[in-house]
């Protein structure tokens, strides 16, 4: 008896290490799920604060903490509004100015679903509108604030998922180069053609801007997220000229 072998799970064996390994997986795979449900609220609600802020900068209303934004976005944004294929606004009850266009991103912009942000900034109307591309690394993207007859830039900013720092990332990182799309004009005289632009030789002062100094191919993708982005919405930006 005493020489017999003992019986039980060998821990040295090939199917003991599969198994251990496999439940190890299992529980860390659980743990993971846990734990993304949890914060997944907090990451949601800070995704969106993220984007508020980002509208407010195309504004020109920087500086505010996190509820201060949030204030002000809700004072400011009168609705999110979608558009349809003709540029007219898709109905809607809902109007808090965040379940509309504002849950529409860069998978739904390429689908043709465009958002528009009516708002109002010291009593003047200004329309905010999200443009999507790519730039050296990785998508870019940003919002264009113009003012209530869709022909000059009120406001402008840019956001980017991974550009050299110092050169592309300027394009989010530079107050002073988003600043200089302010005034700009939208359209030349006697053209439906979007004439915002970033160009390295500027022609145009009245419509174009420098490109950021030794990021050609970023600036070339602002310039051409802009052509094409604004462009979608020519139809929308005739209705309002005045």
């Amino acid at each position: 008896m005493a020489n017999e072998a003992k019986k039980g799970l060998n821990t040295n064996s090939n199917t003991y290490t599969i198994i251990y390994s496999a439940i190890m997986v299992i529980i860390v795979a659980f743990l993971l799920a846990f734990v993304y449900q949890v914060l997944k609220d907090r990451q949601d609600a800070n995704v969106a604060l993220d984007k508020k802020k980002q509208i407010l900068y195309s504004l020109n209303i920087r500086g505010l903490n996190d509820d201060e934004a949030a204030a002000k976005y809700k004072e400011v944004v009168i609705s999110d509004d979608i558009l349809d294929a003709n540029s007219n606004v898709v109905p809607n009850e809902n109007k808090d100015n965040e379940s509309n266009g504002f849950k529409l991103g860069s998978a739904d912009y390429k689908e043709g679903k465009l958002a528009v942000f009516t708002c109002k900034v010291d009593g003047e109307e200004k329309f905010v509108i999200p443009v999507y591309g790519m730039g050296l690394w990785g998508p870019i993207s940003g919002y264009v604030a113009l003012n209530g007859d869709c022909q000059t830039v009120f406001g402008a900013y840019f956001n980017h998922d991974s550009e050299t720092a110092g050169l592309g990332a300027e394009i989010k990182d530079s107050q002073a180069w988003q600043e200089k799309f302010i005034g700009k004009k939208l359209f030349l005289e006697g053209s439906d053609d979007i004439a915002l632009s970033v160009e390295k030789n500027v022609s145009n002062a009245d419509s174009e801007v420098d490109a950021v100094t030794g990021a050609t191919l970023t600036s070339n993708g602002v310039r051409d997220m802009l052509k094409e982005g604004l462009g979608k919405y020519v139809a929308f930006f005739k209705s309002h000229k005045k």
